[in-house]
């Protein structure tokens, strides 16, 4: 039974872990190519810092690549089915021009600027906020203190 419940806690504590580390992809920008005339489309984006690029092409007739001329990124060995991600970080800002390696000659190439994130200005609170006194303790917290209680509770009875 104590087993069981400790078992119960871990897969709970596990499972509000992986919940919180979903990333959103919805402002991803999203990079293809266009095997006709051997470009990436687009070959020029703007985004901003914390903002990522995706790469992503399948069934192409040549195999392709996407690699920062500055070495920021790289999407791996040329392929013919790419889906590669890449987040630019605060401190990323710039301009990176890429290249597809095997169709660099041809034109293959784009650029990615990359704007600064916005600076998020805080004001400062000028009244006094109240002084609680009350301890305060997470959900979490509780169940693991409750779970420790029964392991040496059931300890002290066997």
């Amino acid at each position: 039974m104590l087993r069981e419940l400790l078992v119960l806690v871990c897969l709970m504590l596990i499972s509000t872990s992986v919940a919180g580390a979903t990333a959103t992809n919805e402002s991803d920008v999203v990079i293809t190519v266009d095997s006709s005339s051997l470009r990436f489309s687009p070959s020029e984006v703007t985004l901003t810092e914390g903002q990522a690029v995706r790469f992503m092409w399948s069934g192409q007739a040549l195999p392709h690549n996407a690699v920062a001329d500055d070495g920021l990124f790289e999407s791996g060995e040329p392929a013919r089915d790419v889906d590669y991600r890449f987040v630019f970080e605060v401190g990323t800002a710039g301009t990176h021009a890429f290249v597809c390696e095997p169709h660099e000659s041809v034109g293959m190439v784009g650029t990615i600027t990359v704007e600064a994130a916005p600076v998020e200005v805080v004001e400062e609170i000028q009244e006094e906020l109240p002084v609680e006194n009350t301890p305060s303790v997470s959900f979490m917290s509780s169940i693991m203190v409750t779970t420790f209680a029964a392991a040496f509770a059931a300890r002290r009875t066997e």
